[in-house]
């Protein structure tokens, strides 16, 4: 895949490891870990890092409403304008009694296997944020779990990689995670094949940690979060 060179993101802050200083545009890192273990909170950080930078910000959430996910942003980078974030929300139906999203966009897809309208709601994230004029962005996809329980892993794999595609022309970052205690061995590997860089999450004594692979030729070593 061809990355644009211009400007390369940097998210070391959130996880210090030197190569997240100086990531392409256009890459895509698959979060891995088991259950419990921080991924979408991760992903957040990362997001909520580019806001903080005049980034937009683009959530595709399989299990929180589009409220909470919004609210969970702000939290990390108060004083985000509105039209910085676009929200995907598959679970299917209205976000209860709020209509109220501060100027984000919100648009909402039948289910987790709706990929069609999940792929809407991306273009037209991705559409509205350069609109407004910002020139880079990230997205979050909280669960490729959550998709797998409705379809199988090579309509995700394919998915994935469409997005990839999308991801590349706009310029923008993209994570995505996946729950690595759920799944078999040849699934992850089918799945993994598709990214750029893995940041795999393990929790040892209570302790968690995570390593960066992919991205260069050599992984990097265990750092606590």
């Amino acid at each position: 895949m061809s990355k644009n060179t211009e400007r390369m993101y940097d998210f070391a802050d959130v996880l210090d490891v030197e190569v997240l200083s100086s990531v392409a545009p256009g890459s895509t890192v698959l979060v891995s870990g088991p259950a419990m273990t921080g991924k979408e909170a991760l992903m957040f950080d990362i997001l909520a890092d580019g806001v903080r930078e005049d980034e937009g910000a683009v959530v595709v959430t399989t299990g929180d409403r589009a409220g909470s996910v919004i609210d969970a942003i702000e939290s990390r980078a108060p004083g985000m304008a509105g039209h910085q974030l676009g929200i995907v929300d598959c679970r299917g139906g209205s976000d209860g009694d709020r209509d109220d999203y501060g100027g984000a966009y919100v648009h909402h897809a039948g289910s987790p296997s709706d990929l069609t309208g999940i792929g809407i709601g991306i273009t037209n994230s991705f559409e509205r944020i350069q609109d407004a004029g910002f020139e880079e962005g990230r997205l979050a996809l909280s669960s490729l779990s959550t998709m797998l329980t409705y379809t199988d892993e090579q309509t995700v794999f394919k998915f994935c990689h469409v997005l990839s595609e999308r991801l590349d022309a706009a310029g923008f970052l993209g994570c995505f995670a996946i729950d690595s205690s759920a799944h078999d061995d040849r699934t992850l590997q089918i799945i993994t094949q598709v990214f750029d860089g893995l940041i795999e999450i393990r929790e040892t004594d209570g302790t968690r940690e995570a390593r960066v692979k992919g991205l260069r030729p050599d992984p990097s070593g265990w750092i606590e979060l």
